[in-house]
C-alpha cells in the first residue's frame, strides 16, 4: 500500500456553507482523503461573514485551523514547507498574497484548485481577478479546475499553466442520501442569488409556478433582493445548513439545476448541487450546457430551456419514469463522483507530479 500523503489546503471555507458551494465540495474531498489515510490540514481565513454562520467547526477527517491574516498565516509555514502538496483555492481572501507565500515556502508541490474556473478566466481576461494573478499560474506545479473541456486548454495555452487538470466537485454519500420523506414540493431550487442566474430562475421556476398555481415550489438561498417578485406558490427559505439538504431534496418531486453564464459558456462545469441532488435520489431538471451528457446522459436527467419544457416535465412525466431517471442519476454519481472517487483522482495526479523521494519523507515528517 502506498504511503499516505500530507496535504495542506487553503480554501475559501470549510466551516460555513452559507452563500457558497466551496464548503460542501471541500468537505466531501477531505472525507475522501481521510478515508484512504491521507492527512489534511485545512487553513481558513477567519472572516466575520462565515464566522457568524458556521455549521462545521471540527472534523475527524482533517485538522481545521483559522488564521486572521497573512502575518498570522506565517505560523503555519513549517506545515506548508513539509507537506507533500499545498493547494490554494479560488476566492481565498488576499489570494495573490497567499499564493506568493506558498510559492516562497517551496513545498514539494504548489497547486491551485479553481472551484470557479470560468469566472476566473473571465476575470483574468479583464485583469480583475483578485485571488490569482496571471503571472502566478506558470510557477504552479498543478492547476486543478472545477471545469474541464476548453477551460483546461485555455489555462495551458493562454496562461501558461504547466498542467491543468479537471477535478470536478463531488458528494459525500454518507451525508447526502434520500431521507424517505414524501414529496412536499413539485419543484425546488437550492442556490444563492446571482444576477446572471436570475433570468433563468424567472423562466424555469417562477413562470412555471404562475402557470401551475395548483403546484408548490420552493427556493432556498441567500441574498435575493427585497424586490424579488415571488409568485404566491413559491416559498423562500434564506439558508439551509448542509445537514438539512437531504431532507430538502427528498421532499421535492423534481429539483432545478441552474448554471452561471460563464460556466455555460465554457461548458464542462457541473455544480455541486447537481451531484448532491442526484445522490439524494431526486430527479434533476437542468439548463443545458456542453459536457452535461458526459456526466448524466439523457436517461439520467431532464433538461429544459423554457417554461414550456419545465411545465411539460412537471405535468406529463409518469411516476415510473421520474423514479427511473432519479435512480439512473444516483447510480452514476455514486459510481464516479463521490468524495472518495475525487480524492483518489487528486492523489493520483499528485503522486504523478511529485519529485522523486519526497513522498515518504514528508508523510513521515
Amino acid at each position: 500500500m502506498s504511503e499516505p500523503l500530507s496535504i495542506v489546503i487553503l480554501g475559501l471555507s470549510l466551516s460555513s456553507a452559507w452563500g457558497n458551494g466551496h464548503a460542501t465540495t471541500y468537505r466531501a474531498l477531505v472525507a475522501g482523503l481521510a478515508a484512504d489515510g491521507h492527512r489534511v490540514l485545512f487553513l481558513e481565513r477567519d472572516v466575520p461573514w462565515y464566522a457568524a454562520h458556521r455549521d462545521f467547526t471540527s472534523s475527524d477527517d482533517c485538522r481545521l485551523a483559522f488564521y486572521d491574516g497573512l502575518d498570522d498565516l506565517r505560523r503555519f509555514l513549517p506545515e506548508i514547507r513539509s507537506a507533500n502538496a499545498v493547494i490554494v483555492g479560488s476566492y481565498v481572501p488576499e489570494g495573490r498574497e497567499v499564493i506568493d507565500l506558498v510559492l516562497g515556502a517551496r513545498p514539494a508541490l504548489a497547486c491551485f484548485y479553481d472551484i470557479d474556473t470560468p469566472v476566473t478566466l473571465a476575470g483574468l481576461d479583464a485583469g480583475e481577478t483578485e485571488f490569482l494573478a496571471p503571472a502566478q499560474i506558470p510557477p504552479l506545479d498543478l492547476y486543478f479546475s472545477f471545469a474541464g473541456g476548453r477551460s483546461l486548454r485555455r489555462l495551458e495555452e493562454d496562461f501558461g499553466a504547466r498542467r491543468a487538470l479537471a477535478l470536478y466537485c463531488s458528494v459525500d454519500p454518507a451525508r447526502y442520501a434520500s431521507t424517505g420523506e414524501a414529496p412536499v414540493w413539485d419543484l425546488g431550487y437550492l442556490g444563492t442569488y446571482s444576477p446572471d442566474r436570475q433570468p433563468k430562475l424567472e423562466e424555469l421556476m417562477f413562470e412555471p409556478a404562475r402557470r401551475c398555481p395548483q403546484m408548490r415550489f420552493i427556493v432556498a438561498g441567500a441574498r435575493y433582493p427585497e424586490t424579488t417578485d415571488w409568485p404566491a406558490n413559491v416559498a423562500h427559505v434564506e439558508h439551509l445548513a448542509p445537514e438539512a439538504h437531504p431532507s430538502f431534496y427528498s421532499r421535492q418531486r423534481f429539483t432545478l439545476n441552474l448554471t452561471r453564464a460563464d460556466m455555460v459558456a465554457s461548458g464542462y462545469a457541473p455544480s455541486v448541487r447537481l451531484f448532491e441532488a442526484a445522490a439524494c435520489g431526486t430527479p434533476v431538471i437542468s439548463d443545458r450546457w456542453d459536457g452535461l451528457d458526459t456526466l448524466l446522459p439523457e436517461d439520467a436527467i431532464f433538461t429544459a430551456a423554457s417554461a414550456d419544457e419545465v411545465v411539460a416535465v412537471l405535468s406529463e412525466v409518469t411516476e415510473a419514469r421520474r423514479r427511473a431517471v432519479a435512480d439512473a442519476a444516483r447510480t452514476r454519481i455514486l459510481a464516479g463522483h463521490t468524495g472518495t472517487a475525487r480524492a483518489r483522482e487528486l492523489v493520483t495526479h499528485l503522486r504523478a507530479a511529485m519529485p522523486a523521494g519526497t513522498a515518504l519523507r514528508a508523510a513521515r515528517a
